[in-house]
């Protein structure tokens, strides 16, 4: 009985998901909106329940309340009670976070415990390299800086500018909206982008290395 309601739970969820989607199309019919309306308060009804269920049977209330799961619970239903007798713009713009309903399908996933797992496996190695990371990050925006800030004042004209830089370039994302003039920044640009594919790869071997582990156990 209980897996046949964590299935129904996982089909009201990309059920949800899909007609939030759906609502944000320019030009929708009011007929569609409506039925959109009328099934988003079914879903927010089921979803009431299962949290105000979870709450009944949790031996600790107060500390599921303020956990992860629980909190990803409330935030699915939050912004629809919210916007209730109100008319307010910045209030209807919260209810974007009905998105954040996907975290939901986390609890019935038993791979996201083996990487939570490695995660926790492997959290000292992955401090060290967002340190490094961080660091490499504003020495990049420091050195491009310096290169550029005569030439493209507008786009390097201070550290902070030339940050937008350094996260496309080292993520080798590379957008092409700011690209250096001076041969001194195409050659740090070159130095950087082939660093950019090294840092991409060591959090993925850290993860994988710790997820197999955790597999294993």
């Amino acid at each position: 009985m209980s897996k046949k309601v964590e299935i129904a739970i996982q089909i009201t969820i990309v059920f949800s998901l899909i007609c939030f989607t759906i609502e944000t199309i320019p030009g929708l019919d009011s007929e569609i909106y409506k039925l959109l309306v009328n099934l988003e308060i079914i879903f927010v009804a089921i979803f009431t329940l299962e949290y105000l269920a979870r709450i009944y049977i949790s031996k600790q209330k107060v500390k599921f309340i303020f956990s992860f799961f629980g909190l990803i619970d409330l935030i699915a239903i939050l912004p629809f009670y919210l916007s209730l007798g109100f008319d307010l713009k910045a209030l209807r713009a919260v209810r974007f976070i009905r998105a954040f309903r996907l975290l939901k399908l986390t609890r019935y996933n038993k791979a996201v415990d083996l990487l939570g797992d490695a995660l926790k496996r492997s959290k000292e190695e992955l401090f060290v390299f967002t340190f490094l990371a961080s660091s490499l990050l504003y020495l990049t925006s420091v050195g491009i800086y310096y290169f550029e800030k005569d030439l493209q004042p507008e786009e390097f004209g201070s550290v902070p500018q030339a940050l937008w830089w350094s996260v496309v370039t080292l993520t080798s994302v590379g957008y092409g909206d700011v690209t250096p003039n001076s041969t001194g920044g195409k050659v740090f640009t070159s130095i950087i982008l082939f660093l950019g594919i090294g840092l991409v790869s060591v959090p993925s071997a850290i993860l994988v290395s710790a997820f197999s582990k955790a597999s294993k156990k």
